[in-house]
C-alpha cells in the first residue's frame, strides 16, 4: 500500500518511504498543449510520435560515385557505360540497363532497379562516359546505399510519451516533417526563501545577514528539471506574511518550494503558516544532509507543497531526492529517481548507520576503465563551494558505518553545463 504523506506522524522515515509518500502528493501529468518544433527543446511529449513517412524517403546514395544494378548472371563488366548524372533532389524514374550506371551524389535517390553504390575513390574514368571499377572483388552487393525507411519505417513509433526532447529529438521530429510538438505543460513551480537574516544578493550585507543562495539555487534546479519559475521573493519571519504568501502561491503555481523556516525554532514560522493555509506532513527523514523537510497541500486546490532546509548543501540534496522526481511526475517523464552508478572509493569515506549519507564527490575513470570516486573534502550543509567543485552525489546507504578504501559505493552523477 502506498504510503501517505498525512498519516505518518513525526516517526522518522527512510529515503525511500518519504519519496513514496511524496510520490501521493501529485496525482498525474499536467494537461498537454501544442508548441512549435522551435519552441519544445526540453518540453516533455504528451503522447507518442508515430511516423507518418519513411525516414528516409527513398532508397538513396551513402556515398558519391556511380550507382548500379547488381548483375544477376554473367560476369563483372570490364567497364560500365555512365548514362547520366543524379544529384540530392533529383529524381531519375528511366531503370538502368545492363551495364550501365548513374553518376549519384549523397542523398540522391537510387533509378528504379539500382541496388549498389560505388564510391567515387574505386573508379577509373574512361572517355565521356566509361567508367572502370578498381578492385571489383571488394565490392559488395547492397553496398553504400541507404534503405527507405531505415532509419524509421512508416507507422513505427518513433518516439515514446514521456520523452524529454533534446537537440536530438527535436532533429528526429523535424525528419518526419512536424513542425509542432503536443507536449506536456511546464509546472509552474513557486519559490520563496524565508527568514529575517536572508539579503537579496546586490543588497548591503548586515552584520548578522547571509545572501539569498537558495532560492538562485532552486531556480537553475527547476529549470534543469523542466519546470517554470514563479519567484516570490525574500519573505520574513512573520506569520501573517507568510500565510499570505502561501495562499498566493497556491492560486499560482502547480507545486511550492519554500527553503528554511521548517525547523523546530521559535522564528520558525512555516509550519505554522502551512497549518492555517493547508495541511502539514512528516518532516523527519533519515537523510544528511536534508534535516529538516516539510511536506503538505496548499489551498482548495490542494497544491503541493515542500518546505526545504535552509543550509544551501541540503537545498539542493534534497531537491534532486524528493523535488526532481515530483518535476518528472508532473511532466508524466518516469519516476525522476537520479540515475545510479557504482563505484570505487579512492580513500575512507565517514558515515553512520541509521541514515543515508549523501557526500559530494569527485568520479573519474581509472586507467582500466573503472569508475573511482572521492570526495570534494570538508562535508558541511552550508559549503556550497563542494557542490560547485563536485561532478556527483556519493550515497551511503543507511546500514554502512563507513566506506573503506577500494570498497564499492553508489554514485549519483550531477548536472553540469559544459
Amino acid at each position: 500500500m502506498t504510503l501517505s504523506c498525512f498519516d505518518l506522524g513525526e516517526r522518522m522515515l527512510s529515503v525511500e518511504e518519504a519519496r513514496s509518500a511524496l510520490g501521493t502528493l501529485v496525482e498525474g501529468p499536467l494537461p498537454a498543449e501544442s508548441v512549435t518544433l522551435a519552441a519544445a527543446h526540453g518540453r516533455v511529449l504528451a503522447e507518442a510520435v508515430v511516423s507518418p513517412v519513411d525516414v528516409p524517403q527513398s532508397t538513396n546514395a551513402a556515398m558519391d560515385g556511380i550507382a548500379l544494378a547488381w548483375p544477376e548472371a554473367g560476369p563483372w563488366p570490364e567497364c560500365w557505360r555512365r548514362v547520366g548524372r543524379l544529384f540530392a533532389g533529383q529524381r531519375r524514374e528511366t531503370p538502368l540497363a545492363p551495364g550501365e550506371c548513374l553518376g549519384i551524389t549523397t542523398g540522391a535517390p537510387l533509378p528504379p532497379g539500382a541496388d549498389t553504390v560505388i564510391m567515387r575513390e574505386q573508379l577509373e574514368e574512361r572517355g565521356d562516359d566509361l567508367v572502370v571499377v578498381d578492385r571489383p572483388e571488394r565490392v559488395r552487393r547492397g553496398q553504400h546505399v541507404r534503405l527507405a525507411g531505415e532509419d524509421i519505417a512508416r507507422g513505427a513509433q518513433a518516439l515514446a510519451a514521456g520523452t524529454r526532447l533534446s537537440a536530438a529529438e527535436l532533429g528526429l521530429l523535424a525528419s518526419l516533417g512536424q513542425a509542432e510538438a503536443r507536449v506536456v505543460r511546464r509546472p509552474r513551480i513557486a519559490i520563496f526563501s524565508t527568514g529575517d537574516e536572508v539579503t537579496a544578493p546586490g543588497e548591503a550585507l548586515p552584520p548578522a545577514g547571509v545572501f539569498d543562495t537558495n532560492r538562485f539555487t532552486l531556480r537553475g534546479l527547476v529549470m534543469e528539471q523542466g519546470g517554470e519559475v514563479i519567484d516570490l521573493g525574500i519573505l520574513p519571519d512573520d506569520r501573517a506574511a507568510l500565510v499570505m504568501a502561501l495562499d498566493e502561491a497556491a492560486g499560482l503555481a502547480d507545486l511550492v518550494i519554500t527553503s528554511g523556516g521548517v525547523s523546530v525554532g521559535e522564528a520558525d514560522h512555516t509550519r505554522a503558516a502551512l497549518a492555517e493555509v493547508g495541511e502539514l506532513g512528516f518532516w523527519r527523514i533519515a537523510i544528511r544532509p536534508g534535516r529538516p523537510l516539510a511536506c503538505g497541500r496548499l489551498g482548495e486546490r490542494g497544491v503541493p507543497f515542500l518546505g526545504l532546509p535552509g543550509n544551501p548543501v541540503a537545498v539542493m540534496v534534497t531537491f534532486l531526492q524528493f523535488v526532481a522526481p515530483l518535476l518528472a511526475r508532473l511532466q508524466g517523464r518516469g519516476d525522476g529517481v537520479p540515475p545510479r552508478l557504482t563505484a570505487l572509493a579512492e580513500h575512507p569515506l565517514e558515515s553512520r548507520t541509521g541514515r543515508v549519507d549523501y557526500l559530494r564527490g569527485v568520479y573519474r575513470c581509472d586507467d582500466q576503465g573503472r569508475l573511482r570516486v572521492s570526495s570534494t573534502g570538508a562535508q558541511g550543509s552550508g559549503i556550497l563551494s563542494s557542490m560547485v567543485a563536485a561532478n556527483c552525489l556519493i550515497e551511503i546507504a543507511a546500514e554502512r558505518e563507513a566506506v573503506g578504501p577500494g570498497e564499492a559505493v553508489t554514485l549519483h552523477p550531477l548536472h553540469r553545463l559544459p
